[in-house]
């Protein structure tokens, strides 16, 4: 058990933190809602921001354990980072539609458009992961 872990290690540490990514979003959220009576695109344009810098800093620390924090690193980290959430984020805002309308179009739950919305968020998670090890963390060649 204890090989398997350290096995998956990454892999585990990533969705750990990617839970609390989205646990840091909603508490933004609602608390820009409930408490500051701030509009709901504002509300969760702020807790995007806030949660993909929490994910950047814990991505870094916990999951790909990249130490450095030369500028320059932390600059094209962020940065790169930043770029793929963004990227991320707009196949989570369109693909949906687009699977819904050739249909992918299964109500789960009462919900319309739950399928759609489900694969997208599986394909979201497995892109965000991909695009953090090969092209944020990526490990230098040591020889």
């Amino acid at each position: 058990m204890i090989n398997l872990l350290k096995k998956y290690r990454e892999q585990i540490m990533y969705l750990i933190f990617g839970v609390a990514t989205t646990v840091v979003n909603w508490i933004v959220y609602v608390t820009m809602q409930k408490v500051f009576h701030v509009e709901m695109t504002v509300s969760n344009a702020v807790a995007w921001v806030i949660s993909v810098l929490f994910a950047y800093v814990t991505n870094k620390l916990f999951v790909f354990e990249s130490k450095s924090w030369k500028p320059l690193v932390v600059v094209r980290e962020a940065s790169t980072f930043v770029g793929a959430r963004v990227l991320t984020g707009l196949f989570d805002t369109f693909i949906p539609t687009l699977l819904f309308k050739i249909g992918l179009n299964q109500a789960v739950f009462g919900i319309e458009g739950f399928a759609a919305k489900a694969v997208t968020s599986i394909a979201v998670i497995v892109l965000n992961y991909v695009f953090s090890k090969l092209f944020v963390f990526r490990k230098k060649d040591k020889g």
